[in-house]
Formats: C-alpha cells, sequence, structure tokens
C-alpha cells in the first residue's frame, strides 16, 4: 500500500487572541482602579526630641515667617523668590558656603518656603544646614 505523504504545512502562532486578552485586561484594570487623592494628612510640625545644639558664632539664620516671608539675619527680603534669596545668601556669606546655615519655619509655613530655603542653600555650596525645631509639651 502506498500513503501519500502529507505535506508539512507552516506552523504559525496567530497572536490576535492574545493581544484581545491583553487589552481586555489593560481596560479591566483601569476602569476598576480608583484614583485617591491624598490631602487628608493630619501633621504637626515641628517637634522633635534630642539634644539641644548650642549656638555656633557666625552662622547665618534664615526665619520663615507663617506667610512664607524670609528674613536672613534680621534683614527681610523684599521678594520671597528663589533667586533673591540666593542673593542674600551669597551677599552675607561672601563666598562662604562652610558657615553653618540654620533654617527657623514657623510650624504653619508652607513647606515649599522650607524647600526653597534649602534649594538655595544646596544650589550655592552650603554643606552645614540645620533645621531648628521646638521640644513637644510634656518633655
Amino acid at each position: 500500500m502506498q500513503f501519500k505523504r502529507q505535506k508539512d504545512g507552516e506552523v504559525s502562532v496567530n497572536l490576535t487572541p492574545l493581544i484581545d486578552v491583553v487589552f481586555l485586561l489593560l481596560i479591566f484594570f483601569m476602569v476598576s482602579t480608583t484614583f485617591t487623592k491624598e490631602t487628608h494628612l493630619s501633621l504637626d510640625l515641628p517637634e522633635a526630641t534630642g539634644e539641644e545644639k548650642i549656638d555656633q558664632p557666625q552662622q547665618i539664620e534664615i526665619l520663615i515667617d507663617a506667610g512664607g516671608q524670609y528674613v536672613i539675619d534680621g534683614r527681610s527680603l523684599v521678594s520671597t523668590n528663589i533667586e533673591t534669596l540666593m542673593k542674600a545668601l551669597e551677599t552675607i556669606a561672601n563666598g562662604d558656603t562652610t558657615r553653618p546655615l540654620v533654617i527657623t519655619a514657623d510650624a504653619s509655613t508652607p513647606h515649599q518656603a522650607v524647600i526653597s530655603a534649602m534649594d538655595a542653600a544646596g544650589r550655592l555650596g552650603f554643606v552645614h544646614l540645620s533645621l531648628t525645631t521646638t521640644k513637644p509639651a510634656g518633655e
């Protein structure tokens, strides 16, 4: 008996159903995911425990009030933008970035004002940076 040989067909994988399933899963997860905005944080700043640091002579102090206004070594700045802050720090430091820099901010100061002060100090090359806090009311 003679049998005819079957021709081997080209083997291929159809990816269309796989792509359909992946898109359906993607759509499912996008629709079912809830996007929440975490804005309900309760923070009570600034308080910290630890030893008080003795004031060092020749330190530069940046005071930030509740409205975000800057006062550097007793001199109030006319503007709250970072360029004005950097110019004032350069003038007071006379290029000496090894001097300690202390940032004292009100507890209700906007966080952006403190970050801007830290950013200005970092851009100018200050390496000795510290923040002032108060001890909690029970200690």
